[in-house]
């Protein structure tokens, strides 16, 4: 699966908040969009995967092409199977007020993907995945609420990869957690990365540095500058990421 933006430009409320992206996003790697708070960064993560259209007077123009169809423009795209396919995970964990065994099933169970003992080992298999399993076993039909936030965060994400999505959006998906929480987290998209590709928006730059394949830097809603994360953070192109990586202004 593929995604290409192509100069994508949205307005909120009269705002130009991204102005001309053009993207091409790796496959099987880790993302991570940088840059200081107001940017674009979490509102091009969330055009991604149509998020955006429940933002009030938004105006897009542009194209975001998944595997060669444009997602925008086209009024026939499936937005549900979409979101499927390209899941996201928000910077605070958003547990269903249902049981961590029923979070974990739910998006399977509203796509009619499995049932009975199937669906039961995919909600085991994937709360093993975010080192969870072995937290829960004995409560699986508990509120998922009374789990602690990094908990709830890393079942977030395995109700996210319940569903077997290709990419898997974090909008700084650590940033809430405590330091061990957060490093969970970060190890678990490490590991993923293998079989998912992982787009991720974080304020962070030690994290970046330790996680990231590939590094988009955004300013005022452009793209300034892009490429391996050892090439921008090691070697950037452009003075305004020299300026930025240096601590200039955040």
């Amino acid at each position: 699966m593929s995604i290409e933006v192509e100069n994508l430009n949205v307005y909120i409320k009269g705002s130009h908040i991204l102005k001309n992206i053009n993207l091409t996003l790796p496959e099987k790697k880790i993302t991570c969009i940088i840059g200081p708070s107001g940017c674009g960064k979490s509102t091009l993560l969330k055009t991604l995967n149509r998020l955006i259209d429940s933002v009030e007077n938004v105006k897009i123009d542009g194209k975001v092409l998944v595997d060669g169809q444009d997602i925008i423009s086209s009024n026939g795209y499936e937005v549900t199977e979409l979101r499927r396919k390209i899941g996201l995970v928000n910077q605070r964990p958003c547990p269903l007020p249902m049981s961590i065994y029923a979070n974990v099933a739910y998006g399977c169970r509203i796509n009619n993907m499995y049932r009975g003992r199937k669906l039961k080992r995919v909600v085991l298999e994937n709360l093993e995945n975010v080192g969870l399993l072995e937290e829960v076993r004995d409560r699986l039909r508990s509120p998922a609420v009374r789990l602690s936030i990094g908990q709830q965060q890393r079942l977030c994400l395995a109700r996210s990869l319940a569903v077997e999505p290709e990419y898997i959006l974090a909008d700084e998906a650590t940033s809430a957690l405590d330091p061990i929480s957060g490093k969970k987290v970060e190890d678990l998209f490490v590991s993923l990365k293998d079989k998912y590709s992982i787009v991720m928006v974080t304020h962070t730059l030690r994290q970046a540095v330790r996680i990231a394949d590939y590094v988009v830097f955004m300013y005022l809603g452009e793209i300034i500058e892009e490429g391996s994360a050892e090439q921008i953070f090691n070697n950037p192109q452009k003075e305004l990421t020299k300026n930025y990586l240096s601590g200039a202004f955040s």
